[in-house]
């Protein structure tokens, strides 16, 4: 399959910023089950670019911008050619051994609830529990089609009757954990929750560690496994850890984020 995305996301200050430093993740690699045609990333201004990679292996890229400014849009565009894969992870930048993505954060901790409602899916340690919890999660939330709230912790989101693509995800993550499976949240792109709609954020979903198969993709948002129509960009404990656009400024005011974000199947 043939993605296209067009991710644009745009800062605007109430005062003049003296130096913006931006760490991107927003840059999707080769893989087995995925190869980047073209891709760029381009900003609206005079910055410097630094490539790196991060504690999870992720690609990444430090952005420097010195001012005065009082705005930046940062464009992300390009073509992914993806394979089926059933899930599975095939080719991946693996740094960290599984059982590091055993340990909770802040973001995905998970409460008694979230223990209770795991442990009502399975005990055992197996790809038919993780398929279970996925369409189990799926089923019981209404898809929220709005920006993720900031800071919203598993525990928080799992009270309410509909969740965010990032929250479905770090339910996900936490139950997992606690049946004692290796998860993961990935951050990425994909139509398969909004269409031809305008997304409000890159997608997100979460991976877990199967012996003999290793990391397997499951979407609580469609309630299976992430197929071609998924591109793969970043991993970490959660989505704070994998966010596309992080960072810091110096300069007074306050700042107003605007995300326009399509992703299109070719020749659809």
């Amino acid at each position: 399959m043939r993605l296209i995305v067009d991710h644009r996301t745009t800062y605007r200050f109430t005062a003049p910023q003296s130096r913006l430093i931006q760490l991107l993740r927003v840059n999707p690699e080769d893989t087995h089950d995925q190869s980047v045609a073209s891709w760029t990333v381009h900003v609206d201004c005079d910055a410097r670019f630094r490539p790196g990679r991060d504690g999870f292996g992720n690609s990444t890229t430090m952005l420097y911008v010195d001012g005065p400014i009082d705005s930046i849009e940062i464009t992300v565009s390009g073509e992914v050619l993806t394979n089926p894969s059933r899930g599975i992870v095939h080719g991946g930048e693996e740094t960290l051994p599984p059982e590091l993505f055993l340990r909770a954060t802040a973001l995905t901790a998970a409460d008694k609830a979230i223990w209770d409602f795991a442990h009502t899916i399975g005990d055992g340690v197996s790809l038919a529990t993780l398929h279970a919890l996925n369409g189990t999660i799926h089923q019981r939330f209404a898809l929220d089609r709005g920006r993720p709230i900031t800071g919203q912790t598993a525990a928080t989101a799992f009270q309410r009757e509909s969740a965010t693509p990032r929250d479905l995800a770090h339910i996900f993550v936490a139950a997992a954990r606690c049946l004692g499976i290796p998860a993961r949240y990935v951050s990425g792109y994909s139509p398969v929750c909004f269409g031809a709609d305008t997304s409000p954020a890159p997608h997100g979903w979460a991976e877990a560690y199967v012996e003999d198969l290793g990391w397997v993709a499951f979407d609580p948002c469609t309630g299976l496994s992430a197929d071609e129509a998924y591109v793969r960009v970043a991993v970490a404990l959660d989505a704070a850890g994998a966010a596309p656009v992080a960072g810091s400024r110096l300069g007074e005011g306050e700042e107003r984020l605007d995300v326009d974000l399509h992703v299109d199947r070719a020749g659809q």
